[in-house]
């Protein structure tokens, strides 16, 4: 697709999967906006707004509500400025320096349980360690540190 391709509504329905109805409703919500007016006023969307649209339609087959993706795209576009990704990371780097000595904390506790009470304790933090290890992973590589 070109950069400077605009649609109009009837276009982008036909390319996204969604009814022109769906389209003005997510533009009166504020979740999508035209790119312009064209000389006959009709409201023009950009790829931008394409791959927007696109996003909301998988959100939506995903289950969230619609106040949840709003949510969710008002910070998707949003790039930090540098000094605001570094703070973010040496927060996280101060939180899992924090995780770490809370387990260290706690190995004597574990090492005493019975098999079973072991079990269900791990049973229940394996689900959320591997979603945060997953995280991590995803951010090191993106940051080609891996």
């Amino acid at each position: 697709m070109s950069e400077n391709l605009l649609y109009r509504i009837g276009e982008l329905s036909k390319i996204a999967g969604v009814s022109p109805r769906t389209i003005d409703f997510y533009t009166s919500m504020g979740l999508i906006e035209p790119e312009r007016r064209s000389a006959k006023n009709y409201r023009l969307y950009s790829d931008e707004t394409l791959a927007r649209l696109k996003r909301i339609v998988q959100l939506k087959q995903e289950k969230y509500s619609l106040d949840e993706i709003k949510a969710s795209l008002s910070s998707w576009g949003k790039a930090s400025p540098p000094e605001e990704v570094a703070g973010q990371l040496i927060e996280l780097q101060i939180h899992l320096e924090q995780l770490q000595r809370e387990v260290k904390a706690i190995e004597p506790v574990i090492s005493q349980l019975k098999p079973g009470q072991a079990k269900q304790v791990f049973k229940r933090l394996i689900p959320q360690t591997a979603a945060c290890v997953e995280a991590l992973m995803l951010l090191l590589n993106k940051g080609g540190f891996m």
